[in-house]
C-alpha cells in the first residue's frame, strides 16, 4: 500500500485503507441480514463503481436474495444531463419486491432521486439504498441512503471501484486528491 499515487494529471493520497473500508461493509451487511430476514430482496448494483462494494456486501449478506447489475445512461454528448435517461440491464421483475439499490457513492443524490423515481415505475414493495460512501456535506436532494458503509468529507476520491477518468477503480483502498 502505498501512501501517495498518481493518476493521469492529479496526485492522491491515502485516505481509506481496504480493512476500515471491509469493516464498514461488515458492519452493513449485518444490519441488512437483520432488517431482510423474510423479504427476498432484489440487489440492484449500479455499474461500474459499485462492483467491488457489491461483491464484498454480497459475501457478507445471509438473506436469501438475487444480485443483478445496471447502468445508467445520464449523458448528452459530454456533459451530464443530472437525469437518468434509462436504466439499462434491469430484466428481472421488480414488482412487489424489496430492491435495493448498490451505489459505490452517494453525494449530490441527483442520482438517486432519479433512479428511484425510475424504479417506482415498475411497483416495487420498496427501494432502499446501500452506498459504500456518502458525502453528506455534498448533498443536494432530499434523499438518506438507508445504509452506510462510511461517511466522508467532500473530497475527491478514487479507489475501491471509483475512478478517475476511468482509472484508479482497481485499488483496494481509497485516496483522496492532494
Amino acid at each position: 500500500m502505498k501512501d501517495t499515487i498518481t493518476i493521469k494529471d492529479k496526485q492522491f493520497e491515502l485516505f481509506i485503507e481496504q480493512e476500515v473500508i471491509e469493516q464498514g461493509i461488515k458492519r452493513v451487511a449485518d444490519q441488512m441480514n437483520a432488517e431482510l430476514d423474510g423479504k427476498n430482496p432484489l440487489f440492484l448494483a449500479v455499474l461500474n463503481g459499485a462492483f467491488m462494494f457489491a461483491g464484498e456486501l454480497m459475501k457478507e449478506v445471509s438473506v436469501p436474495s438475487e444480485i443483478t447489475f445496471v447502468r445508467l445512461a445520464s449523458y448528452q454528448g459530454t456533459a451530464t444531463t443530472h437525469r437518468v435517461q434509462e436504466v439499462l440491464g434491469l430484466n428481472e421483475s421488480i414488482r412487489g419486491r424489496s430492491v435495493i439499490v448498490v451505489e459505490d457513492i452517494v453525494d449530490s443524490g441527483n442520482t438517486m432521486v432519479a433512479l428511484i423515481a425510475e424504479l417506482m415505475k415498475h411497483e416495487p414493495a420498496e427501494v432502499k439504498i446501500a452506498t459504500l460512501l456518502f458525502k453528506p456535506a455534498a448533498l443536494r436532494q432530499d434523499i438518506t441512503p438507508d445504509w452506510v458503509a462510511l461517511e466522508i468529507p467532500n473530497d475527491f476520491i478514487v479507489g475501491y471501484g471509483l475512478d478517475y477518468d476511468g482509472y484508479g477503480r482497481n485499488l483496494k483502498d481509497i485516496y483522496k486528491v492532494k
